[in-house]
């Protein structure tokens, strides 16, 4: 019988529905009160763990976990990721220790799990860095789906399959939700066509597989080129001297936008922003690279993701004030912004928003102590 290890939170989807699937099989729950990777392998030895699921960034910690906190697995552990596309370079690190990894991808919409990429015989041939690329993607529709498609968001015709055919993923099936609770202007946007529409740009590759490259909010359009942030993260994510990064888009004069990179990098290593662009520049087209480079701790949300959008940082633009914004911080702030930087000192709780700004008036209002300070403006 399998057991089975919780770093998921079990509240969101069911913890991708595997209380269910745990329970159904008979297998063994092992419970942890915090994602912790010494806590990971020492549980694993211990109960003999066989299964375990973990976001991209779980995966991360296992992978940097010091060399004096891990311990050699008693045998194969097969893990699940998902939440986020999980970079080539962490699957590969992440198997040599051992595990074997599966990808699925879906939303809570979907009820979790809605596509798997199903591992092929004839990938076993292939150099082991082709066969990561491809671990990577996110497969194909489960048995409980209906369908999934990639689709014109426009036209709602299915884009080709040539692996460069950008479209949205769709979703059809007795496994996607009937609607958002109370907010039937959501549900009548989201099934828009028929299909449940998931926010997510993606391909669809010659044998079925389909691979997101990015949320359709969270392109960046520089100088008319869309850049998928997931592709400048994967590239940024393989340098040996980065631990963790997240990519957003920058306001600019000029092109529009341009991608903006927040770093955090490994303990003991010294690694200028110059560096990290122009690794950047060697691996991918030059207009892709970031221009900016932030190093910063990242803050993850309940799942194990990044949280930049629902309490990490924004970039805001509103007439000619820039924002930086930094939620849940515990150390001095940065505020890169067009034209300048500035840094504000101590120690901050809850929101924090530094300014910079060519035209208009700001009321400050400030807790001293460094618990807490506030900036209220009228712009946004």
């Amino acid at each position: 019988m399998p057991t089975y290890l919780w770093t998921l939170p079990m509240f969101h989807c069911n913890g991708w529905c595997f209380t269910w699937g745990v329970a159904i099989v008979g297998g063994t729950n092992v419970c942890l009160r915090r994602c912790d990777p010494k806590d990971i392998f020492n549980n694993i030895v211990l109960h003999k763990v066989t299964h375990m699921d973990g976001a991209p960034t779980v995966l991360n910690m296992i992978v940097n976990t010091p060399v004096t906190d891990r311990k050699p697995l008693p045998h194969e552990v097969k893990i699940v990721t998902g939440g986020a596309p999980p970079p080539a370079s962490i699957i590969s690190k992440i198997e040599e220790l051992g595990f074997r990894v599966s990808h699925i991808y879906g939303l809570s919409e979907t009820y979790g799990p809605g596509t798997l990429c199903v591992w092929k015989p004839e990938w076993e041939r292939l150099p082991r860095e082709e066969q990561f690329k491809l671990q990577a993607r996110q497969g194909v529709k489960t048995l409980v789906m209906e369908d999934v498609e990639v689709k014109d968001p426009a036209t709602m015709e299915s884009v080709k399959c040539d692996g460069k055919s950008l479209g949205e993923v769709m979703f059809r099936g007795n496994a996607v939700m009937s609607g958002y609770f109370k907010d039937l202007r959501a549900t009548e946007e989201a099934f828009a066509g028929g299909w449940f529409r998931s926010g997510d740009l993606a391909v669809k590759h010659p044998d079925g597989n389909i691979e997101v490259k990015d949320r359709s909010k969270d392109i960046i359009i520089s100088g008319g080129e869309n850049i998928c942030t997931i592709e400048v993260e994967t590239v940024i994510y393989s340098h040996p001297a980065v631990l963790e990064v997240a990519v957003v888009a920058r306001p600019d004069d000029h092109w529009g936008q341009t991608p903006c990179a927040f770093v955090k990098l490994k303990k003991g290593v010294d690694v200028d922003a110059q560096e990290i662009i122009q690794y950047c520049r060697d691996r991918m087209p030059h207009y892709m690279a970031p221009r900016t480079i932030i190093f910063d701790d990242l803050p993850r949300n309940a799942t194990g993701g990044h949280s930049l959008v629902e309490g990490y940082r924004q970039l805001v633009v509103a007439g000619n004030l820039v924002l930086y914004l930094s939620f849940f911080r515990s150390s001095p702030m940065e505020t890169f912004v067009e034209g300048g930087s500035s840094l504000v000192e101590g120690y901050h709780w809850l929101v924090v928003a530094s300014v910079w700004f060519s035209t208009g008036d700001i009321d400050s209002s400030v807790v001293q102590g460094g618990v807490k300070e506030h900036i209220f403006f009228d712009y946004c």
